[in-house]
């Protein structure tokens, strides 16, 4: 079968598009490939959920006995190491939860801290 002499052009033409259009959908257009696309899902789980348990964490802190002092305390610390202060006090840590997650705790200090 013999194609015409432009068919070779115009299939050259199309890889070169296919190549350029790909080249500027995921550079520029917002184009994601899945693994990027569950990265950035799990990272949005990550902060609603530490958004949700947050101002549990920091209502099982002021009901602990020892509330002023621990408050004192936690402001005292820098605000860098503030989660680990939560983490290690488990105020914040889940029935069903090995331990509390770093973010759920920076957000609890967070809240802590401000009010």
């Amino acid at each position: 079968m013999k194609f015409p002499a432009q068919t070779e052009t115009a299939v050259w033409g199309a890889i070169a598009g296919a190549v350029i259009l790909s080249i500027l959908g995921f550079g520029f257009g917002g184009w994601q490939t899945s693994k990027q696309a569950t990265s950035a899902g799990d990272s949005r789980v990550t902060q609603a959920v530490s958004k949700a348990l947050a101002p549990v964490c920091a209502e099982m802190f002021k009901r602990d006995a020892r509330f002023t002092n621990n408050l004192v305390e936690l402001k005292k610390i820098d605000e860098w190491s503030r989660g680990s202060f939560i983490e290690k006090g488990g105020w914040g840590k889940m029935p069903t939860a090995a331990e509390l997650d770093s973010d759920t705790s920076k957000a609890c200090a967070a809240l802590l801290t401000t009010s």
